[in-house]
């Protein structure tokens, strides 16, 4: 029997969160997706549990962010508190800056949800096919395009997919990354860890103090869904394979004076914490986990691989579709590996932030007999969020830097500090009610001129452009004068920006060739 065959444009390796959001985000774009996914269903474990502020900007574009928002929990679970064990008083607590509640930063508010309760309204998002149960054996390559083989695992036959790309979001084991022999750096494997998903009635001490994280002497307790289940996280304890996860988590919530928690499932885990040395092999590019696998500390993961996909989509689409060269992919590396790194960073730092808590806490119960309230060792912005996701840039031939741009980008520190430095994320600016000029990126590049702007914009075929207009005397927008213009690419970085005033139409199609690495066309008659 002949060994059967597919065809598509992005062959997308696993089906998590990452994988999903970038199916979303293609079909924007009208580009041809097959989706595998090795495991047979969703996940049912509520692995991630935090959807930031800049994801949830990419979802509103996406317009998911309302689906996302019904089924996650209220603003007022964006909180950790730390306890000697749940059933006790918090002795310290901080809030999560752009979950909580708005931030003037953002139009968009984050959300404290779990990855069961995300990935089906990921997937409901768009109508290209997905295979689950598909897991992927082997590549070949052959001009302008890869061969992959997918084996199905209840029959295992095999299926050969062509396809132009191959995006792989398929975890901090990625068997992509591992056929291609890409190495990592970092610390590597932390530890062996355990999800239990379980039911208590924890309402009497919980539900009048609301969090999205408990952290505790005894492992970190989180709620799972609005309407009920928890979760325990802990170190994988030894004999586990025979453990009594009943009486163990039950003499965790409270040391057997509490509820009992009655077993849902357990899952055991590697936390890891690496970045991959290389983001592409070929027409094969990797995203998520795949290239950087975060400790659980901070949320960062998934979102960091959000914030992947939503680079190195629309790039792909360009090139794709003939309005981009081969050397736009080339920056997609370029631009988040030193953001993957980066961030890697700032997690190990907030896991010892954690473990300083701990010791902290510890200190002061040998100290005290009745131990009080604990002053945090970090400020009020959770763990100093907002400077790494909101304030990251990037350099690469795919930003045009003016004469004000760094060479380098700045670490972006514990503050998010608007800018409109090309590389920057174009900073939130109300335009009407409701609507911010972030609002005015999507499928296509965004000249945003002071306005009002009299006459037609100028012809910039084949790039996808619209035109928006400032409000007068944007002062909202530091570093650009009354009459500046800025070209905000799609992913809502700005591309290039002219501070005297807005380009013609020839600087215009220079610049949107510099950036997309495409031979201008000739100037229109």
């Amino acid at each position: 029997m002949p060994e059967a065959e597919d065809t598509t444009e992005v062959l997308i390796v696993g089906g998590g969160p990452v994988g999903l959001t970038a199916r979303a985000l293609l079909d924007r774009w009208g580009i041809r997706t097959l989706l595998a996914e090795k495991h047979r269903t969703l996940s049912p474990f509520p692995r991630a549990r935090l959807v930031n502020v800049r994801s949830m900007e990419i979802f509103r574009l996406l317009g998911l962010d309302g689906a996302i928002t019904a089924v996650a929990f209220p603003p007022e679970y964006g909180r950790i508190r730390f306890r000697d064990t749940l059933l006790e008083p918090d002795f310290a607590t901080a809030a999560m800056v752009g979950i909580n509640g708005p931030v003037p930063e953002s139009p968009a508010v984050g959300a404290v949800t779990s990855q069961d309760r995300l990935e089906p309204v990921l997937l409901a998002a768009a109508d290209a096919p997905v295979r689950f149960g598909a897991e992927l054996t082997g590549f070949g390559e052959e001009p302008g395009g890869v061969v992959a083989r997918l084996a199905d695992r209840d029959g295992g036959a095999e299926t050969r997919i062509r396809a132009r790309y191959v995006l792989a979001a398929d975890g901090a084991r990625s068997t992509v990354r591992r056929l291609f022999g890409i190495g990592t750096t970092g610390p590597g494997t932390l530890g062996s860890f355990t999800t239990v998903v379980f039911d208590a009635d924890l309402g009497p001490w919980c539900a009048d103090r609301p969090a999205g994280v408990y952290f505790t002497a005894h492992g970190l307790f989180a709620p799972v869904h609005p309407e009920g289940d928890w979760a325990w996280f802990v170190p994988t304890p030894d004999g586990s394979a025979g453990a009594d996860w009943t009486a163990l988590v039950t003499d965790a919530i409270g040391g057997g004076s509490g509820p009992r928690a009655d077993i849902v499932r357990v899952q055991h885990w590697d936390m890891n914490a690496f970045v991959a040395e290389r983001f592409r092999h070929g027409r094969v590019l990797l995203a998520g986990d795949a290239v950087h696998a975060l400790p659980i500390v901070g949320g960062l993961g998934m979102n960091t691989g959000l914030a992947d996909v939503h680079n190195l989509c629309w790039k792909l689409a360009g090139t794709l579709r003939g309005w981009a060269g081969p050397g736009l992919v080339d920056s997609y590396a370029a631009e988040r590996r030193p953001v993957a790194l980066r961030t890697l960073e700032q997690a190990v730092a907030h896991t010892r932030l954690l473990l300083r808590v701990q010791n902290e806490r510890s200190e002061q119960r040998a100290a005290e007999a009745d131990p009080g309230p604990l002053e945090l060792p970090w400020s009020e912005e959770y763990f100093a969020q907002l400077g790494l996701i909101l304030g990251m840039a990037y350099r690469s031939g795919a930003v045009l830097a003016d004469e004000v741009t760094p060479a380098e980008p700045a670490d972006p520190g514990t503050d998010y500090v608007p800018t409109t430095e090309p590389g920057h994320r174009m900073p939130h600016l109300p335009l009407t009610a409701g609507r911010s000029v972030l609002d005015s990126f999507g499928e296509w590049f965004t000249l945003l001129t002071p306005g009002p702007v009299s006459g037609a914009p100028p012809p910039t075929a084949p790039w996808p452009l619209r035109t928006e207009n400032l409000p007068a005397g944007p002062a909202g927008l530091p570093g650009l004068g009354p009459r500046g213009a800025l070209l905000v690419r799609p992913d809502g970085h700005i591309g290039a920006r002219w501070r005297a005033g807005p380009p013609d139409g020839a600087a215009l199609r220079a610049a949107l060739a510099a950036i997309t690495d495409r031979t201008p066309p000739p100037p229109p008659d």
